[in-house]
């Protein structure tokens, strides 16, 4: 499996050689945020705000008035706990074209409870004009500015840093509101976004081996949720549906599919996985994704539990899977 680096730092820099309008804000992380580059590149559009996250929104929503397209970036816990406010009235309500991008989503960061934003998704779901993206591997990252360049309001970014693995055909750019196939099969539906999707396609390849016919759906658009891709899943399935995310279950992804489920009048077994309710502690994310549930033994047990059956999968089981590149083009390519 191909494996980045600083993937959205070099994107933005190139990306942003022929767009003027953009500018770059900081919350006093550059470095930790991927952006340091940006500032080198062009210092006369970067802005260092300091540990000030409320001043920050507020200046980015006059740039945006004056016709810039300002790009903040911060830890995501700062962007809608500290300075929520401000988001929602300088941001929002005027619904203007800023973008939000918030990196260590749920609980990739050893910082415990203060770093750790496990309930992003179901606090911004309910403030009007936002767009929800949850980037899952290397090649979202490199595709998804262009996606925001066509929205005409407030995006919230879930952003992945550092070292992020090429799980999805390079030729596949990321898409507002459409879900990507990873496989088709007509007794479960799997729905799994963001770090969550990688364990995922090692559980469901194991899965598959033992005879399970798996529908896996890659999520990275969290709001709007109206892909019909979606609905066909559901319906398409024998036994039901199961979601892993990084977030709390209440308010994230399967609570965007639990509505579409009542909201189509689909009776079918949903089995929600992602942290219960529960703040995290800091601790690598290897151990918390572990101890939390949002790995892929976990899913295998979600299944079992959804479908009534054991496999006799075990965690060595898993560790054997080689999770190749794949294209959404090749369903049978997992």
């Amino acid at each position: 499996m191909e494996v980045l680096s600083n993937v959205h730092a070099k994107n933005l820099v190139e990306w942003s050689k022929n767009r003027s309008e953009v500018v770059v804000l900081s919350g006093d992380l550059t470095s930790s945020c991927e952006i340091k580059p940006f500032k080198e590149t062009y210092p006369d559009r970067f802005f260092s705000m300091g540990v000030a996250e409320q001043n920050m929104l507020g200046f980015a929503a006059g740039l945006a008035r004056e016709g810039f397209r300002p790009w903040l970036h911060t830890f995501a816990v700062f962007f809608y706990r500290r300075a929520y406010d401000q988001l929602a009235m300088s941001i929002a309500y005027p619904n203007l074209p800023v973008t939000l991008v918030g990196f260590l989503p749920g609980i990739m960061t050893p910082g415990g409870v203060t770093h750790q934003a496990i309930e992003d998704v179901s606090v911004l779901r309910g403030l009007p004009n936002m767009t929800i993206l949850d980037m899952g591997d290397a090649t979202e990252i490199e595709t998804v500015l262009d996606a925001v360049e066509e929205v005409n309001g407030p995006v919230y970014i879930r952003m992945l840093r550092k070292e992020v693995p090429r799980l999805f055909d390079r030729n596949e750019p990321f898409k507002i509101n459409k879900a990507r196939v990873l496989s088709e099969g007509t007794d479960i539906a799997v729905f799994s976004s963001s770090i969550c999707t990688e364990e995922a396609m090692r559980a469901t390849k194991v899965l598959k081996e033992k005879g399970l016919s798996i529908q896996h759906l890659h999520i990275s658009t969290l709001k709007p949720f109206t892909d019909p891709l979606v609905v066909e899943a559901l319906k398409k399935v024998k036994y039901g549906a199961i979601t892993l995310e990084n977030h709390t279950v209440i308010g994230g992804l399967g609570t965007c599919v639990a509505e579409v489920m009542a909201e189509n009048a689909i009776g079918k077994p949903l089995v929600k996985l992602g942290l219960n309710d529960t703040f995290a502690h800091g601790a690598t994310q290897h151990y918390l994704m572990t101890e939390y549930g949002l790995d892929s033994i976990s899913l295998v047990k979600g299944v079992e539990k959804l479908i009534g059956k054991s496999f006799n999968i075990t965690e060595k089981d898993l560790e054997e899977v080689r999770i190749e590149a794949v294209s959404t083009h090749d369903p049978d390519a997992l």
